[in-house]
């Protein structure tokens, strides 16, 4: 079983001359044990062309010290990683490479370069014995994979101990300057490895399919960034990290939206069935994203309704219902990220990429054409903002008002990728729409949020209990919808006009 820690440490570029200074000195840090030297052995492991290196993530297989295993590391930030960490087995374990699948694809993981380092190891302890950090000392030996040059080094490497505070790492460090160490050029030891027994082979870059300045080069720029985040972000919805979820289904959304946008720059015989796949992994995703926010919102109302008023076992229920539906939608979501069919629109997207459907006004200047498709989609939005106002209140209103968040997203989503070309305008464009979108998503919260309290109070008073409570927070959701129509005219003059 796969576990995972976070990792915060600092590398220096070292000599085998290189001493290591008094660390009793540094603020905090009462003894410093000497542990000996451990040897270690790491195979690392990449697809051929460096796929997992590019995007600054390390997979190994490591013999040697106290975690012995199958490490595969994440960056978070610069000198953060979260590294997951599996039992030694000959073959890659299954939780890893699930982990790996939207980079990998069909392919597979080789040896690329195998690092045997003699690790000095000191224990940076407190008055109480607590450790605050490790500071080692590596000497490296690498070797490209399978019979590639070889390279050596020595350096320092510091680690946070997991329950520190980071910074002793500065601590740390302002007393290795003063030794005369100074911070490492490479982030890791696989990235020097890499660098330092490169083959040299030649490799030409692909010319830029549109030129800088460009419709086209524009537009591109913003499908590469929303595809790589498509990418990036499947194994933390695997990983069931914070927001993931959400944030995936985004990248989804503002790409399938950039592709109806700017159809006069990309064929949309290309990106059209591109969108219908983008529209499916979003909606797989969505049960999750929904489920969340919903579950977030009724438990909210719950909690303001006085505990006089609260009859029944609410929350119970309330728990229940949310831990069955979360269960279900988290399956989907990863059911979908594990299909061929999310996979073939991996390929789909780089095949996009490397090979552009561009139009004419691919080659004209980004600014009018980008301008152009911005307005286009503000009208659109202001066409369904008038239809929503001038219905009567009720279900026709509500699925209008729907219509109308949908183009409020989208219109967002054109400023959004406008902004690099079109600055300040496209910026403050965004930031009223997001006010129309976030006014009609209480809204349409609010629709959902009453049909969810009908079903509950059904099925509390199918079980004998009283459905005050339900019919309760349904009151105050039909009248926390009354307000956002209401609001709706103030806030859309904001953003009526470019």
């Amino acid at each position: 079983m796969a576990e995972t820690k976070r990792e915060i440490e600092r590398k220096y570029e070292a000599t085998t001359g290189t001493g290591v200074p008094d660390l009793t000195r540094v603020p905090d840090v009462a003894t410093v044990v000497d542990e000996g030297v451990v040897e270690l052995d790491a195979t690392y492991h990449d697809t051929p062309d460096l796929r997992l290196a590019a995007d600054s993530i390390t997979l190994r297989r490591r013999t040697g010290g106290s975690d012995e295993g199958w490490h595969l590391k994440f960056p978070v930030a610069v000198g953060v990683r979260d590294e997951i960490r599996a039992p030694l087995s000959d073959a890659l374990p299954p939780d890893l490479a699930a982990l790996l699948r939207s980079r990998v694809r069909g392919g597979e993981v080789v040896p690329v370069v195998r690092l045997r380092s003699a690790r000095d190891v000191h224990r940076l302890l407190d008055a109480d014995g607590g450790l605050l950090a490790e500071l080692s000392v590596d000497t490296v030996r690498a070797r490209r994979l399978p019979a590639g040059p070889r390279a050596s080094w020595t350096e320092i490497e510091v680690e946070a101990a997991d329950d520190a505070d980071p910074a002793i790492l500065d601590a740390v460090e302002k007393r290795l300057r003063k030794a005369g160490v100074r911070p490492a050029h490479a982030p890791s030891k696989l990235a020097r490895a890499l660098a330092e027994t490169d083959p040299g082979e030649d490799r030409p870059d692909a010319p830029p399919p549109c030129g800088p300045g460009t419709a086209g080069a524009a537009v591109l720029a913003y499908v590469r960034e929303q595809a790589e985040a498509i990418v990036a972000l499947d194994p933390a919805v695997r990983r069931d990290l914070p927001d993931a979820v959400h944030q995936l289904r985004v990248a989804c959304r503002r790409l399938r939206s950039a592709l109806k946008t700017y159809r006069s720059v990309l064929d949309r015989d290309a990106t059209d069935p591109l969108g219908d796949e983008l529209k499916w992994l979003a909606g797989e995703l969505g049960v999750a994203r929904d489920q969340e926010v919903l579950a977030a919102r009724l438990r909210a109302r719950l909690d303001d309704v006085p505990r006089s008023l609260r009859l029944g076992p609410v929350k119970a229920r309330l728990r229940i219902w949310d831990t069955a539906r979360t269960r279900d939608a988290r399956r989907r979501a990863v059911a979908a990220l594990d299909s061929d069919r999310h996979l073939a629109l991996l390929d789909r997207l780089d095949a996009l990429l490397a090979d552009p459907p561009l139009r004419k006004a691919a080659a004209r200047d980004a600014a009018k054409v980008l301008h152009r498709a911005v307005r286009k989609d503000h009208a659109r939005l202001a066409a369904r903002v008038d239809h929503a106002l001038s219905l009567a209140p009720g279900h026709e209103r509500d699925l209008a008002l729907h219509e109308a968040r949908k183009a409020a997203k989208r219109a967002r989503y054109a400023a959004d990728a406008a902004r690099p070309t079109l600055g300040k305008p496209a910026k403050k464009l965004s930031k009223r729409v997001k006010e129309v979108q976030s006014l009609l998503g209480e809204h349409q919260d609010g629709v959902v949020s009453r049909a969810t309290l009908h079903d509950l109070a059904a099925q509390a008073h199918a079980a004998g209990e009283t459905a005050f409570t339900w019919g309760l927070l349904y009151g105050r959701e039909e009248a926390a919808a009354d307000a956002a129509e209401r609001g709706l005219p103030e806030v859309w003059a904001g953003a009526a006009s470019l």
